[in-house]
């Protein structure tokens, strides 16, 4: 079997079971788990550059101001989206949080349309009416939007799409990532633990040793994501990324209990729709022979 399979398995199952660990920390205030996943982040990054001496670019990396911004940027959006998530898990919203993972897929085609002035090929263009319609059910059915989906979906396409324009590649571009942050993170993490009933002055070991788990276990997917990609068609991929939206939601119905009854089924049904038709048009994308006969 192409190790490809086994590390973008390892990924994609690691992040759709992220409900069940951040469901552990839900007495932790949802800034400061924010706070905790970048510091050790970092020092879980930097352990694995040390360990694989792999420093050289961050010299040329930290004098280009471009490089800088556009990291710098990615952060934010990436802090920004790791919020929004864990407020939505902490709210009873995990069926709702993973509707934002399934409809991301969408959010980046339209993303290229908007931003980089992509053409829409007409199956592409249905897939993304039938989303919307879709969105708009649910919202029909709700009285009102979906916004954790929809703020989940649209920030992580925005964090992708800066990623895609970065000369770095993933694990460098985390740990600059991390490194930018730093600066605010640190004593803002140092503050609140001394002034606002952090956990690691609360002499709960276990959550202690949970919290300290933030890095590492934000940080590990994302390298075995960047190890099959290398190894994988982007095809096999797209198919294999529906696993982590797929667990999320089984995570929210099956285990915390949230409803999730016919209205709802219908308005996944659009998106689950629109998905098969995305996915079947890329698949038949990548499997046309070319004009030369390659």
């Amino acid at each position: 079997m192409n190790p490809g399979v086994l590390y973008a398995a390892m990924a994609f199952v690691a992040w759709g079971l992220f409900p069940l660990y951040f469901h552990l920390l839900a007495t932790v205030a949802p800034m400061e788990v924010v706070l905790h996943r970048a510091v050790w982040c970092l020092v879980f990054l930097a352990g694995v550059l040390a360990v694989r001496r792999q420093w050289s670019w961050l010299g040329a990396a930290l004098r280009q101001p471009r490089v800088l911004l556009w990291t710098g940027a990615s952060a934010l959006v990436l802090a920004v989206n790791w919020l929004l998530y864990i407020v939505a898990l902490q709210n009873g919203r995990v069926v709702e949080a993973s509707l934002g993972y399934f409809i991301n897929p969408l959010v980046n085609v339209l993303l290229g349309v908007l931003v980089l002035r992509e053409r829409l090929a007409p199956v592409q263009r249905a897939a993304v009416a039938l989303a919307a319609c879709g969105v708009a059910w649910l919202t029909w059915q709700t009285g009102h939007l979906p916004w954790y989906a929809l703020s989940l979906a649209f920030s992580f396409a925005v964090y992708g799409l800066l990623r895609k324009t970065s000369p770095l590649g993933p694990l460098e571009g985390l740990a600059l990532e991390t490194l930018l942050v730093a600066p605010l993170a640190v004593p803002w993490l140092v503050w609140w633990t001394v002034s606002a009933d952090g956990v690691l002055l609360r002499g709960d070991h276990a959550l202690t040793f949970l919290i300290l788990l933030a890095g590492p276990l934000t940080a590990l997917p994302l390298m075995l994501f960047a190890a099959a990609a290398r190894r994988l068609r982007l095809a096999t991929l797209g198919l294999m990324q529906y696993v982590s939206p797929t667990l999320q939601l089984a995570c929210g119905v099956f285990f915390f209990r949230e409803p999730f009854d016919a209205d709802k089924l219908i308005g996944f049904a659009f998106i689950w729709v629109a998905l098969a038709v995305y996915t079947a048009h890329a698949l038949r994308g990548v499997r046309t022979p070319s004009a030369g006969g390659d």
